[in-house]
């Protein structure tokens, strides 16, 4: 598969992640299942796994959850809620485990003893006991920042209010699952879609008098902050839950190694359906609280723990029809509209198709029956055509060669790696030229990672196209507010508070400013290392004086596809054109960075053999937990080449011709005052 088909598929699925995302965390309602959520998070994740190029703010890896809601008061979790990453086979809980094994430097044949716990489909809470009282009761929000809803919490008989067990800590975060008995849903169902939808519904209540009136309940199953917890280990901390008058599953085990939490985890899917509340997996955790502590965490996600996933359901339906959209960087993709189905708790009318080859793959043609599956995809895909069922005078479908917007030839780019052409077909109009693009790029210029202007989204910008009142980005700073007012559905006020935050956001970071731009390949991660590079937008502009963009590779995490993006977007007269045009209007800050005080402040390493009990993913959170810097080749930029077992020969002689310092890893664990 191409790069930029890879690029362009990844992207897709964070924009779809985060529309989801909010529709499940800021709005109680889902969009997509639970179950098929967490499945789209992993297509993510792998993707991400697979290839290391691509980045984003918005990945699974970065996000937990949601920006609290405006309802509540926000307050700052003292250890942050994260998420878990996600298996689906016993393949993917065989690759977890041997990363575990290599992070830890031990033997494949090590065992691993998990504390396993079914994974209730509720709402997640943290609560706050401070000798032995509660005082505060907070929903995950964003991970980092949550919602205070004490009061609605109270409300749920299964939460103790007072605590007097002599070995209960001095202060603790207890964290567990909110939610709603299915006998207890059937009361319920014509005011919510599920369960689960259920349970946030209530918790978001205003007055808590109305929450008490829902059966709600909760089960424990860790903690984040503790002071005084006594403890070793996760399976002894559930039983101390269950002694200080907390509800824990009483499905919870303790298994050592995978076949066995694979026998577990089908033991538990076959009893899912006589449970009286929901699951939607098993969450395994390593049970000794040191080998946590060591494993540490990557991301939003605990090194030692992950969700295995039960799976995922099917449909049948109808096509009626077929689209085609169109996307900023000129994807051409096909979506099924299909006869709405019930997928999984959730009402579906689209379906992925992918790409051109799928669909000559398949042989799928409006009006075929088709079975259709959610698994990974945020809308489903589609299996298999029923051709026995197929329509006599069905027509095979025609891919568009020209762009259905604006006409110009739909062309398949060739892989030079691959030697392929790919399979994604892309109007071959540039930028603006095309009305669809121009409309998605402006979309992606006003989205929340860019400019984030309140007031101004996606269906305002699409009806001021209509109106020929934008055409380019900096059109939004020149709008004709005269007009605009009196255009039904405005007034005064809302004239004024649109101009209003449009002024406010005229200051921008220089990271920001180039995420807006939309420039293909370049997410928001990359954005921050180029304005980090380039540090002011004069020298960021000024690329487009030169003809060398070697000087880029030189960056860490930025590659050739990269470069390639920045130099066909700079060799586009309507690009320089935008960029000047913007300067008039905007003041953009220039990138700045953090001072760090760890130790290896504003040092560079790189590792090249193979270390000693630490493996290279350890070595490198020691690295930016004392505020050094890894990079990915020799260069003048490393400070230091940290070598172990049978080190790339090439990356030795490189160092030595450019005099950089030589260590090895006692050296190096030395310097932070350590032993090997």
């Amino acid at each position: 598969m191409k790069k930029k088909q890879i690029e362009e598929k990844y992207n897709n699925y964070i924009n779809l992640f985060k529309k989801y995302n909010n529709y499940y965390y800021n709005k109680n309602k889902s969009v997509v299942s639970d179950r098929e959520f967490d499945e789209l998070k992993l297509k993510i994740i792998h993707l991400e796994e697979k290839y290391n190029y691509l980045k984003s703010t918005d990945s699974p890896k970065n996000i937990v959850g949601h920006r609290p809601s405006k309802n509540f008061k926000k307050v700052f979790h003292k250890v942050p809620m994260l998420s878990l990453s996600n298996a689906f086979t016993e393949e993917d809980l065989l690759n977890f485990e041997k990363k575990i094994l290599n992070y830890l430097s031990k033997n494949h044949n090590h065992p691993i003893t998990y504390a396993t716990e079914p994974k209730i489909d509720g709402i997640s809470a943290s609560l706050t006991y401070k000798n032995g009282k509660l005082v505060t009761g907070l929903s995950r929000g964003d991970g980092n920042e949550g919602e205070d809803i004490t009061a609605n919490l109270s409300t749920i008989e299964d939460i103790p209010k007072e605590i007097d067990s002599k070995d209960f800590p001095e202060e603790i975060d207890i964290r567990g699952e909110v939610f709603i008995k299915n006998s207890d849903f059937e009361k319920l169902k014509e005011k919510f879609a599920n369960p689960r939808n259920a349970a946030s519904g209530s918790l978001r209540q205003k007055n808590s008098e109305d929450t008490k009136k829902i059966p709600l309940k909760f089960i424990a199953y860790t903690f984040g902050y503790e002071k005084g917890l006594k403890a070793n280990n996760q399976f002894d901390f559930l039983n101390q839950l269950s002694k200080w008058g907390f509800n824990t599953n009483p499905l919870n085990k303790l298994i050592t190694g995978v076949k066995n939490l694979v026998k577990n985890y089908n033991e538990i899917e076959k009893k899912r359906a006589d449970l009286d509340f929901d699951i939607d997996g098993m969450v395994y955790k390593i049970n000794d609280f040191s080998i946590q502590k060591r494993l540490g965490y990557v991301a939003n996600a605990p090194r030692w723990a992950i969700a295995h996933k039960f799976s995922s359901n099917k449909a049948v339906s109808k096509i009626i029809d077929i689209d085609i959209q169109i996307g900023r960087t000129g994807a051409l993709t096909p979506v099924a509209k299909i006869k709405p189905i019930n997928i999984g708790g959730v009402v579906v009318s689209n379906a992925t198709l992918h790409n051109e080859d799928e669909i000559n793959r398949k042989d799928i043609r409006i009006g075929d029956t088709v079975t259709l599956e959610r698994a990974g995809d945020v809308i489903p895909h589609i299996l298999s055509v029923d051709f026995k069922k197929r329509p006599k005078k069905s027509l095979k479908f025609i891919f568009p060669n020209k762009c259905p917007s604006c006409g110009s030839k739909t062309i398949k780019e060739y892989n030079k790696l691959t030697k392929k052409k790919d399979a994604v077909r892309r109007c071959s109009s540039e930028g603006y030229y095309c009305d669809k693009i121009a409309i998605e790029k402006l979309k992606h210029f006003i989205s929340k990672d860019a400019f984030n202007i309140d007031g101004l989204g996606k269906k305002i910008i699409e009806g001021f196209w209509k109106l020929k009142l934008i055409k380019f980005p900096y059109d939004i700073f020149k709008l004709d507010y005269d007009k605009i007012e009196k255009l039904e559905g405005w007034g005064q006020l809302s004239v004024e508070n649109l101009k209003y935050s449009i002024n406010q956001k005229k200051n921008i970071s220089l990271e920001r400013f180039i995420f807006a731009l939309g420039i293909r390949h370049i997410g928001l991660e990359n954005a921050k290392l180029l304005s980090k590079h380039f540090v002011s937008f004069s020298n960021f502009q000024n690329l487009s004086k030169k003809s060398n963009y070697d000087d880029l590779l030189n960056i860490d995490g930025i590659g050739e596809t990269q470069v390639n993006s920045i130099k066909s977007f700079f060799a586009n007269d309507i690009n320089t054109k935008v960029l000047k045009e913007l300067e008039k209007y905007l003041f953009i800050n220039n990138a700045s960075v953090k001072q760090k005080n760890g130790i290896l402040n504003n040092k560079s390493f790189l590792v090249t053999g193979k270390l000693n009990g630490m493996s290279r993913a350890e070595i490198k959170s020691l690295i930016e937990e004392n505020s050094g810097t890894t990079v990915s080749s020799v260069s003048n930029k490393l400070d230091y080449l940290i070598t172990g077992e049978k080190p790339t020969k090439r990356k030795v002689e490189n160092a030595k011709q450019l005099n950089i310092k030589i260590i090895n890893q006692n050296q190096f664990l030395d310097m932070l005052n350590k032993t090997s």
